[in-house]
C-alpha cells in the first residue's frame, strides 16, 4: 500500500496499474460502512484507490468542518489489507490559489439535503469530478446512506460522459439499526439511544408499505409520528420521493426513496430506506 499527497505522484502510481481500478472516495475517520465499500471494490477490481480528503467546499459556514473527526493513522491501518493506493491531498492541492471552476447538477440538488445545505452539492460534485479526473477509475463506490449524493453523482456521470460505473452499496448499521456515520462519535449515551428513532421511523413506514399503503403522505405521516415521540429529535425534513428524480410523490408506484434529516442534540443525522 502506498500513500501519496501530490498530483504527480498520484498520476505516476496510477500509470503503473494494469487492469481495472476501483475508487472509494472518503473524508476519512473510517468505519465499517466505508470498509464495506473498500472490500467490495477489492472484490471487483484488480487495483483499489481510496481518497481521504475532508472537502471544505461541501461544508456550510455554520457546519462542522473544524470539528469533523480525523485520524489518518487509524484509517491507514484499517484499509491497508484492501488498498493499493491512498490519495490524501491537502485543500491547497485540490483548490489552489485562484481556483474558480465548479461543477453543478441543477434540479436534483435543490430538494432535501440541497434545501437544508445550500451550496453543499456544488462542493460534492466538484470534488468528485476532480477525483474522477485525477484517478481515472473504472468503477467508483458510494454508500446508500448518502442517497441523494449517490443520485446526484449518477446524474453527473451521465451528463458529463464519465466512463465510470457508479456502484452504490447498502447501508451498514449498528445492531440496533443506527446507520454507521463518522458523526455518530458526537453523540453522548442518551443521544445515542435517541438516535435509533430514525431507523424506527423508517421501519414503521416500511411496515405500512408492506401492509399495502401507497399514499405517500400517509407514509410520511407515519415517519413523522414516530419521530415526534422522541423528545431529543428535531426533524429537518421527511421525504417520500421517486428514487431516480427525487421528486416528492403523492402515490407510491415504483422504486421509492424514504429519507430524513434529524438533529439529535447538535448532531445532524440522515438515514433512508428504498422501497420497491
Amino acid at each position: 500500500m502506498r500513500t501519496v499527497i501530490f498530483l504527480p505522484d498520484l498520476r505516476s502510481a496510477r500509470l503503473s496499474f494494469h487492469g481495472t481500478v476501483g475508487l472509494v472516495p472518503t473524508m476519512g475517520y473510517l468505519h465499517e460502512g466505508h470498509l464495506s465499500l473498500i472490500r467490495r471494490a477489492r472484490e471487483e477490481n484488480e487495483h483499489v484507490v481510496v481518497s481521504i480528503f475532508v472537502n471544505p467546499t461541501q461544508f456550510g459556514p455554520k457546519e462542522d468542518l473544524s470539528r469533523y473527526p480525523r485520524d489518518l493513522e487509524r484509517d491507514l491501518r484499517l484499509i491497508e489489507p484492501y488498498t493499493d493506493l491512498i490519495w490524501n491531498p491537502s485543500a491547497k492541492i485540490m483548490y489552489p490559489p485562484g481556483y474558480q471552476t465548479w461543477v453543478e447538477v441543477e434540479a436534483m440538488t435543490r430538494p432535501l439535503e440541497g434545501a437544508m445545505r445550500p451550496g453543499h452539492f456544488r462542493g460534492v460534485t466538484t470534488v468528485v469530478a476532480k477525483l474522477f479526473n485525477s484517478v481515472q477509475p473504472h468503477k467508483a463506490y458510494f454508500g446508500q446512506k448518502d442517497a441523494q449524493q449517490a443520485a446526484v453523482i449518477r446524474q453527473m456521470v451521465r451528463d458529463l460522459n464519465f466512463p465510470i460505473e457508479i456502484v452504490v452499496c447498502p447501508i451498514v448499521r449498528e445492531p440496533d439499526g443506527l446507520a454507521m456515520s463518522s458523526r455518530n462519535v458526537y453523540l453522548d449515551s442518551e443521544q445515542r439511544n435517541a438516535a435509533t428513532v430514525l431507523y424506527r421511523s423508517l421501519s414503521a413506514a416500511k411496515e405500512a408499505y408492506e401492509s399495502g399503503e401507497r399514499d405517500a403522505e400517509k407514509i410520511r405521516g407515519k415517519m413523522k409520528e414516530v419521530l415526534a415521540a422522541e423528545p431529543l429529535a428535531e426533524v429537518q425534513y421527511v421525504s417520500c420521493a421517486d428514487y431516480d428524480t427525487l421528486d416528492e410523490l403523492e402515490e407510491i408506484k415504483g422504486k421509492t426513496l424514504l429519507s430524513m434529516a434529524v438533529f439529535i442534540g447538535k448532531t445532524r443525522l440522515i438515514d433512508n430506506f428504498v422501497l420497491g
